[in-house]
């Protein structure tokens, strides 16, 4: 059993009414994890806690702050079984997904460690004679983080490295999914030595989020909010911070195009399209949602791919090395036979898979003959899942991947790298690989989408711009003359 409390101005804390909940581990059923249950008062405490320790952190020299986040990364790589454990127990992911969630979580700390000093600003020229003006960018205040389950080391680590790099306090709100998992993340902080009340943290019960999210979003210290999960939520918290004016930078739903072009190496794709539907289970936001192959080579593409998939194994991650593991819930297979059973109806072919197991797992499955009508086209399956639909040529193919409300992450194959990058230029998304998976993710980049996808930027300097607070100050070095 794992035992998670709330940490608050550095001190661990049960939540002020007492309150728990428990996770279950999807792949027994059996109680996993008991957390406290934080509460509005909980979460304005936070709020406060973070507020009264920014003056002195915004104060922190950048090189300080650079040695403190590579501590945090060095203590994160420690705990890289632990954090592989977790993933297991509470969501269900492979031991390799928790892995290398522990790896690219201490690459995300690393490099918002390199960027405490490329905080920089510039001199813009003034109309006024002797006078300096500058554009400077400094710390907004308390930021709140809210990481969901699916990469939780990855993600839940996002959503405060930048804020911190950038000098501001964080709360991180965890998911009530992995919220062991997600508390790690904030004890790693305190093993590095980050200040009290720098990194506080809470969880809550389901049923208390609108609470506890209203309360982070209106406290008045609270100048910068980020959001990684659905869009649906994500849309209520951008009406929130919209309402009272915070910026919000929103990380939310996708289905991925994956264009494979006729000249494509149909090898490299069927090995990119593979490992981006069904990695994690077909659980990430950049997930292959929809293989969009053009029609004279799309027999052979599937017969390729259909062979690839049938061959990935599913099994109890807590038992073998299997590289399909356990669904986060039986909500998801529910959905993804829902979408099989409309699809099916309508016309469509189940290719491979289309099984499971009993509980949350569930065989990697594809769907040929996706059209329109069917559920599966336009939403976002969130599960080991995939449609393919067929294109007429190049230009068609472009239309159907841009058919849809999300615009996160893309894929074209194509051996032509000309024509792939004038095709991946007019697809409307933030993010497009070309010959290689829609699933990609390295600290440095700048990380986001178009339309329902989101708003704004994680990751290298594109972050610094989301967590700062642009300023332009001048300084007169001979009097002014004024009108009156």
């Amino acid at each position: 059993m794992n035992e998670t409390k709330l940490l608050i101005g550095g001190t661990d804390v049960a939540s002020r009414s007492g309150a728990t909940f428990e996770r279950k581990s999807p792949i027994t059923g059996q109680v996993i994890t008991r957390a406290a249950a934080a509460g509005a008062d909980d979460a304005r405490a936070a709020c406060d806690a973070a507020a009264k320790a920014f003056p002195a952190w915004a104060a922190t020299g950048p090189n300080a702050r650079r040695k403190l986040l590579q501590a945090a990364a060095a203590k994160l790589r420690e705990h890289g079984a632990d954090f592989s454990r977790l993933a297991t127990e509470e969501t269900g992911a492979t031991a390799g997904w928790g892995q290398f969630n522990a790896f690219l979580a201490a690459s995300i700390l690393e490099e918002a460690a390199a960027m405490t000093t490329q905080i920089t600003g510039e001199v813009v020229p003034s109309d006024h004679a002797n006078t300096y003006s500058m554009a400077v960018r400094q710390p907004a205040g308390v930021c709140v983080g809210m990481a969901p389950w699916n990469a939780p080391a990855i993600l839940g680590v996002r959503s405060v490295a930048m804020p911190l790099a950038c000098g501001n306090t964080v709360v991180f709100k965890a998911s009530e999914l992995c919220p062991a998992l997600h508390r790690l993340i904030a004890t790693t902080f305190v093993e590095a030595g980050f200040p009290p009340g720098v990194v506080n943290f809470i969880t809550h019960a389901a049923a208390d989020a609108p609470a506890v999210v209203e309360a982070l979003i209106t406290h008045p210290a609270v100048k910068r909010v980020n959001f990684t999960g659905s869009s649906r939520v994500g849309r209520i918290i951008g009406e929130l911070c919209g309402k009272h004016l915070k910026p919000c930078l929103l990380e939310l739903g996708g289905k991925a195009p994956f264009v494979v072009l006729e000249d494509a190496n149909l090898d490299e794709a069927v090995a990119a399209a593979a490992f981006g539907a069904f990695m994690n289970q077909g659980q990430i936001c950049m997930s292959t949602e929809r293989i969009i192959v053009v029609e004279k080579v799309a027999d052979e593409f599937m017969k390729r791919f259909t062979a690839k998939v049938k061959s990935l194994k599913v099994g109890d991650p807590m038992q073998g090395n299997f590289p399909i593991g356990s669904c986060v819930d039986v909500k998801t297979v529910e959905h993804v036979k829902a979408l099989m059973a409309d699809a099916t109806g309508k016309g469509a072919k189940v290719a491979a898979g289309g099984t499971g197991s009993g509980g949350a797992f569930f065989e990697p499955t594809v769907i040929d003959g996706v059209q329109k009508s069917m559920n599966i086209y336009s939403e976002e399956s969130f599960g080991p899942i995939v449609g393919v639909i067929r294109a007429r040529d190049t230009d068609h193919a472009v239309e159907l991947a841009n058919d849809s409300e999300y615009g996160l992450s893309a894929a074209v194959f194509s051996q032509d790298i000309g024509n792939a990058l004038t095709v991946a230029s007019r697809i409307d998304s933030g993010i497009c690989h070309i010959n290689s998976a829609t699933v990609q993710d390295e600290a440095q980049m700048p990380f986001g989408g178009t339309k329902s996808s989101g708003l704004g930027r994680f990751g290298g300097k594109a972050g610094i711009n989301e967590f700062t607070e642009l300023r332009w100050i001048s300084i007169s070095t001979k009097p002014r003359h004024y009108p009156i």
